[in-house]
């Protein structure tokens, strides 16, 4: 079983994601990027793209975003997108 970390995905409306994931890859300013467990600390802006996460049951889950920030800070992540669209 893969390491879990906490995921946080606020937009405008409230919280639109709160749980413990396994993997997650964003739309980084310089391209898509990776995220596992126990990642180093980042704080980079995001485009709009789709943000992919892997639960920890093996369910992989899409939300498309139009921006936003991602930081990445003792094993969670906060999204912070200017829009989720569904």
């Amino acid at each position: 079983m893969a390491e879990t970390y906490k995921l946080r995905m606020i937009s405008q409306t409230g919280v639109v994601y709160e749980g413990d994931i396994e993997s997650m890859v964003a739309p980084g300013t310089e391209g898509y990027l990776g995220v596992l467990a126990h990642h180093a600390p980042l704080l980079t802006g995001l485009l709009p793209g789709k943000v992919t996460f892997r639960t920890p049951d093996g369910k992989s889950s899409d939300k498309k975003i139009t921006g936003g920030f991602l930081e990445v800070s003792k094993n969670q992540a906060v999204i912070l997108a200017d829009e989720v669209v569904e």
